[in-house]
């Protein structure tokens, strides 16, 4: 009977023992304080800029209380700039007067301002403080173009303005019309002075009345005393440029003798004749262009 044979198996050299499963490698052990967090610094610097903040703004306040008595000085200097040819610099210092017995921080110069546009013949004021004690005003005086009724003078805006000494201004040319209508009848002043200057004629009175007719008179002048021109209601340059153009053909030679010039015609005008040299027929007579 073959008996089993059995093979006795020689350790294999060479080889390393398998590692069993779940077994877990050394490692060097890490201090202490390596293993604890980290504190933050961003949240305690968060909660530090707000205190610095606060200790700057009261430490500026309390230099700036300190300081003040030596800064704010009282007024000592007033510097009045502009051309001015209406008003004096004596009478702006008076008006001013009270605002400047403040000091350098303290003076008001808003209600100065104020105060100075209220004088007439000041159309704007600016004002500003320069250290250590001084005050600039710079002015702008109106412009007088023309009167205004009886009672006030227009600058170039339109604007009325009533100083005191209104007799000094009778040779300009006398605006009148509704209060509420100044710019428009500067505007049309303006328009109608430009055309009839080639022909050597200046408006002496032009007014609009409330119906809304207009009325000008020119001024005397070398070519003759003034004579009025009734416009109507509308259509002033077109009516002007009519005027223009039978005057140089057939009015020039006769304007010494015309009172008054009707242009509220649609194609023509009617002249009325002075009393001294006045036709013998009583109607007056009809140009047509």
């Amino acid at each position: 009977m073959q008996g089993a044979m059995i093979r006795q198996q020689q350790p294999v050299t060479g080889r390393s023992k398998p590692v069993p499963r779940g077994a877990s490698r050394l490692v060097a052990d890490e201090p202490v304080s390596a293993r604890l967090p980290r504190p933050s610094l961003g949240g305690l610097k968060r909660l530090l800029w707000p205190i610095v903040l606060v200790a700057a703004g009261f430490g500026a306040y309390e230099g700036a209380i300190r300081l003040m008595p030596y800064a704010d000085r009282p007024i000592t200097k007033i510097d009045v700039q502009g051309d001015l040819s209406y008003i004096s610099q004596q009478s702006v210092q008076q008006r001013i007067a009270p605002y400047v017995a403040a000091s350098f921080f303290s003076v008001d110069l808003t209600a100065m301002r104020a105060e100075l546009e209220q004088m007439p013949w000041i159309a704007h004021a600016e004002v500003r403080r320069v250290w250590p004690d001084e005050v600039v005003i710079r002015l702008e005086e109106q412009l007088p173009v023309a009167r205004w009724g009886d009672e006030a003078l227009l600058n170039n805006q339109g604007q009325a303005f009533t100083p005191r000494e209104l007799a000094n201004y009778e040779h300009l040319p006398q605006l009148a019309g509704p209060q509420r209508a100044q710019q428009q009848v500067m505007q049309q002043y303006q328009v109608l002075s430009q055309m009839l200057r080639p022909l050597g004629f200046s408006i002496a009175r032009l007014e609009l009345r409330e119906r809304g007719s207009w009325f000008l008179t020119t001024g005397a002048s070398s070519a003759g005393p003034g004579i009025e021109l009734l416009l109507g209601r509308d259509h002033l340059v077109e009516k002007m440029r009519r005027f223009i153009a039978i005057y140089d053909k057939t009015l020039k030679e006769q304007i010494t003798n015309i009172a008054r010039i009707d242009l509220r015609y649609a194609n023509g005008l009617a002249v009325g004749w002075r009393e001294p040299n006045a036709p013998t027929t009583a109607k007056p007579a009809v140009a047509k262009n």
